[in-house]
């Protein structure tokens, strides 16, 4: 296991390069929120790509916390952090890369067959193949085969052996998603009595578009533990938004869509939900 003084030495470095760093906890895994930020409460990082306001110092939005800056890296926000961490993590986009991650020797055969050599760095099964580029992040765009680079973060390995490619079309093209025949099956929001008929929080029409486009983003945007995520959002939305009667089916659907996008089944998704509502008491 790398030592704290070993990771914040990597990350220093990397840093100082260009390479924006971020520490991960056991599991391989970005820092949660902080209780402030919990549950996106403080708006989210403004480099997250929303109308963000958080000015949050600490570890605390996973790849849109990963930075440069080598005085916020060695602050004492992020002292505690590096002393918790089990390696080091860095924002590929945000370093103008992408990385294709091979978890076994099945998806490192396909791709000496269809993708142009580059960079290689062993992991713990596989390779990550490194381009030079940035591109959408998807996870499963075939067996045992991620992309990792805008909006996504990648545990540092090393450097790598062979020459840098540039990005190629035939990486662009497994991000481009193929039109679905299928239909997200809407889980209708019926609440029990008692239920739907409280105070409304929202104050406006915004309120409620905010939160289900923050819970879209959270779910997009997760590169584990799918099914645990979706379900945590699902309980958030529904803890935030679901008694006071304004959240409809073309919401629900929206998250649905969004989870479906994830590899989730539409059986998996009902599940989710009526799981957390079951946990709410609705």
């Amino acid at each position: 296991m790398t030592t704290a003084p070993d990771s914040l030495h990597t990350a220093l470095s990397l840093a100082t390069s260009g390479v924006p760093v971020l520490p991960l906890c056991r599991g391989k895994v970005p820092f949660g929120n902080c209780r402030s930020c919990a549950g996106n409460a403080c708006g989210g990082r403004p480099n997250m790509k929303t109308p963000g306001t958080c000015r949050c110092s600490g570890v605390c939005h996973a790849w849109a916390a990963a930075t440069t800056e080598l005085a916020v890296i060695a602050s004492p926000p992020w002292a505690a952090a590096w002393r918790q961490a089990v390696c080091v993590g860095y924002h590929p986009g945000g370093a103008g890369l992408t990385v294709v991650d091979l978890d076994n020797a099945e998806a490192i055969a396909w791709a000496r067959e269809a993708l142009p050599a580059t960079r290689a760095v062993p992991t713990t099964r596989g390779e990550h193949w490194i381009y030079q580029g940035t591109m959408t992040s998807r996870n499963a765009v075939r067996p045992s085969v991620d992309i990792k680079s805008a909006m996504s973060y990648a545990r540092w390995l090393g450097p790598g052996t062979g020459p840098m490619t540039a990005l190629p079309d035939a990486v662009r093209a497994l991000a481009v998603k193929e039109p679905s025949t299928l239909r997200p099956t809407p889980h209708a929001v019926a609440m029990p009595a008692g239920f739907g008929n409280g105070e409304c929080r929202h104050r406006t029409p915004a309120y409620l578009e905010r939160g289900i486009t923050m819970a879209e983003q959270r779910i997009t945007e997760a590169s584990s533990a799918i099914h645990a995520t979706v379900y945590r959002t699902f309980l958030a939305v529904l803890s935030t938004h679901g008694r006071c009667g304004c959240l409809t089916d073309a919401h629900v659907t929206r998250l649905f869509t969004a989870a479906q996008a994830k590899g989730e089944s539409s059986r998996h998704c009902t599940d989710a939900w009526t799981n957390a509502r079951t946990a709410l008491g609705m």
